[in-house]
This record gives structure tokens, C-alpha cells and sequence, in this order.
């Protein structure tokens, strides 16, 4: 894991979290009041984004990770090489980075798999300030995924 600022993100990096901060104000959050919002990173440069929405019926709640995962699947991207999270509360500006939760660090980890890469996650602030950037390795340790079904 490493910390970093945006202005020493590569250009890409730096255009996958904008667009994560752009389509975060899309989220539908009437019960948390929390935005979110992701960009992935496919094969070919494809950015894909999406943001978390939000449901009476919390299990049928979508998280921006996974919003975003199934927008590239949906649009033919079988390789996912990043995503970006960003986040904020309704009232005021989240000040640390804000992490994927359990269930979509498991949906990033099976990306990650069928990708053959090691996904890279970068995690930020609403100010852009302080980000993390990890691998989904390192978010889900001793992950399970299809690789654990073949048989050798």
C-alpha cells in the first residue's frame, strides 16, 4: 500500500479518480446520505463508471464498486486493470480515504482473478489530499475465487 496526492498520480490515475468525483453526485443515497462514486480502468483504456444506489429493501442496496465492475462487464470489458473510489457525506467533506467494503472488495477480487492482474484500488478523499493505492491482494487476503475451483 502506498499514500499518495493526486498531483503525483500518472495522468490515468489522475482521470479515473475525476471521474469517479464527477459521476459521485449521481448516487441515489436517501437513507445514508453518503455518495460514492467509482471509474474502472478495462482493457483498451475503457473507463467505466458507476455510484451506489440505494434501497428501501437495504439488500438490494449497489455499491458504487460493483456498479461500476458490472457496467464494464455489461459493456464486453473482461479485463479490469484499476478502480478508483471516492466519497463523501452529504453535509461535508469525508477527510481519510474511503476503502471498498467487504462485499465489493470480494466482487474486485473475482475481477481480479478472471483478469489475471493483481487490480489495483485507489482510494481517496473528497479533497483529492489523501489517497491510497493498493492491491486487491493486500484489501482481501486469502481471497476465494474461481481459481479455487479448477482442479490441478
Amino acid at each position: 500500500m502506498k499514500k499518495i496526492n493526486f498531483q503525483k498520480l500518472n495522468k490515468i490515475d489522475q482521470n479515473l479518480l475525476k471521474r469517479a468525483f464527477e459521476v459521485m453526485n449521481n448516487s441515489y443515497n436517501p437513507y445514508s446520505k453518503f455518495y460514492v462514486g467509482a471509474a474502472v480502468l478495462g482493457d483498451g483504456n475503457k473507463i467505466f463508471v458507476g455510484t451506489n444506489v440505494e434501497n428501501s429493501a437495504y439488500g438490494n442496496t449497489i455499491c458504487a464498486e460493483c456498479s461500476a465492475l458490472t457496467s464494464a462487464r455489461a459493456n464486453g470489458i473482461k479485463k479490469v486493470l484499476k478502480i478508483a473510489v471516492i466519497g463523501k457525506n452529504s453535509e461535508k467533506a469525508v477527510l481519510d480515504p474511503i476503502s471498498p467494503c467487504g462485499s465489493c472488495r470480494q466482487m474486485i477480487f473475482e475481477a481480479s482473478q478472471v483478469s489475471e492482474i493483481d487490480i489495483e484500488v485507489i482510494m481517496s478523499n473528497t479533497k483529492m489530499d489523501k489517497i491510497i493505492i493498493a492491491k486487491i491482494s493486500e484489501l482481501l487476503p486469502l481471497g476465494f475465487g474461481p481459481k479455487n475451483f479448477k482442479s490441478k
